[in-house]
């Protein structure tokens, strides 16, 4: 897989620019950042220019590179990008400075412009991020690619906007995995989907021949751990994302699923049942060798790493009804941490360990919800026929799950953010089931 190589200096534009940048963060950035504490969010006027080109060619992908981080940063429900229509400058006129009171003229806070030069098959994209009121460069910086990895350059800039005016990490540059379903209820083909986290660039990494479930992309970004129905039993595989042969883990009794990696990729969860029960095992990547973490007559399935490793959440009907439970990562010392009314499942905890997304149902409906990891603070966010799998963005910020519908029988990915607001569904090629999100692509 190519790299970027990334200047990691600011690009100055004229000498307010530098003063801004020597200063460090400038005040008025601290009035700029969007205040995303609260539970309804005024999104951002933001003004996002196309870059400017020299070629023909260049000035297409400046607009199509603009395109991408205005649908990013649109989609996380905390910017609203100005119509192009009113804008008063060119690309090409804002090579260096801005004319501040043209954009303040539009009620743009922030502004967005930058270049784009091809060469052989290569690019090099230079972007800043400026403050309108203050008239200061926030940010600025350069990246060298191949030509077809443009996408990803937008999406690196549209993280590190993100980031400048949130304070949060961004998680445009991620992708995620799920399974892509197709045919009739009866007959279902099922294979393993990664794309982009907009939808773009979908590839299947399996063929249809066998039925997948339940797809896990592991923190280095480059492999996928699913579940296969094969010869035998079924079995969890890892495959790289991009390409190669499948690598099945182990030879356990019985069949193994629900596959989870530990923040450093060293150790895969799995669930393996044996007899009508389930345990939670550790498969170690490198010694191949798996390690019995629960030991119950019961079901236990479903674990997930806390982000520093030390703790697993997981399902389990050990105590009559489908719960959640938090144990360490050695195993033992399972504590229940749901208590509400209904069925809990499916737990997914957040990349910055403050919270706890599962999926529980309640009176016939199903929701996604989050708590805290020890119980405290649920709250719903979703409800329908039937809404499940979550899965965290890597800044822990927005939830992705499945949907199903009961009218059309065709499940599809959508989005939350933790406020309960901006639900947005995701467009997939295919129906779409068990969606996991990357962290950010290296």
């Amino acid at each position: 897989m190519s790299r970027f190589r990334l200047s990691r200096r600011h690009l100055l534009g004229g000498a307010a620019a530098t003063a801004a940048t020597l200063a460090g963060v400038p005040a008025a950035l601290a009035q700029l950042r969007v205040d995303i504490t609260r539970g309804v969010v005024q999104p951002m006027p933001i003004a996002i220019s196309p870059l400017a080109g020299d070629a023909p060619p260049d000035v297409q992908r400046g607009l199509q590179i603009a395109e991408v981080v205005q649908n990013d940063l649109d989609g996380s429900g905390l910017f609203k990008t100005i119509d192009r229509q009113a804008y008063i400058q060119s690309p090409n006129e804002m090579r260096t400075i801005p004319r501040f009171p043209d954009w303040r003229q539009i009620n743009a806070q922030a502004l967005v412009t930058g270049t784009v030069q091809g060469t052989g098959g290569t690019m090099a994209v230079e972007f800043r991020l400026w403050d309108v009121f203050a008239g200061n460069q926030l940010v600025g910086m350069r990246y060298e690619a191949a030509d077809a990895k443009w996408r990803q350059v937008a999406h690196k800039i549209a993280d590190e906007v993100y980031k400048r005016m949130t304070g949060e990490a961004g998680y445009f540059d991620t992708r995620i995995a799920y399974v892509g379903e197709t045919g009739p209820a009866t007959r279902r083909v099922k294979r393993v989907i990664v794309m982009d986290q907009d939808g773009a660039n979908s590839r299947f990494l399996t063929d249809g021949s066998q039925l997948v479930l339940t797809p896990r992309i592991a923190p280095d970004g480059r492999r996928v751990a699913y579940m296969t129905y094969r010869n035998g039993p079924p079995r969890v595989v890892v495959k790289d994302i991009d390409g190669g042969p499948e690598g099945v883990l182990g030879d356990f009794p019985g069949m193994t699923f629900a596959p989870r990696f530990s923040p450093d990729g060293g150790t895969l969860l799995l669930t393996l049942a044996q007899g009508g029960v389930s345990n939670i095992y550790a498969w170690d990547v490198s010694s191949r060798r798996s390690s019995r973490l629960t030991d119950s007559n019961a079901i236990d399935t479903s674990p997930s790493f806390s982000p520093k490793g030390d703790q697993i959440a997981f399902n389990s009907d050990r105590g009559g009804t489908p719960q959640l439970y938090v144990m360490p990562s050695g195993g033992g010392g399972a504590k229940r941490i749901s208590f509400g009314d209904g069925r809990y499942g499916s737990p997914a905890w957040s990349p910055r360990g403050d919270l706890i997304a599962f999926t529980k149902i309640k009176g016939g409906l199903f929701h996604i919800g989050i708590m805290k990891p020890d119980g405290s603070d649920e709250r719903l966010l979703t409800q329908s026929y039937m809404d499940q799998s979550p899965s965290w963005a890597p800044n822990g910020r927005v939830i992705l799950f499945e949907r199903d519908d009961p009218h059309t029988d065709h499940a599809r990915l959508l989005t939350i953010d933790i406020s309960g607001y901006n639900q947005r569904e995701i467009a997939t090629p295919t129906d779409a089931s068990d969606p996991d999100w990357s962290p950010l692509i290296p």
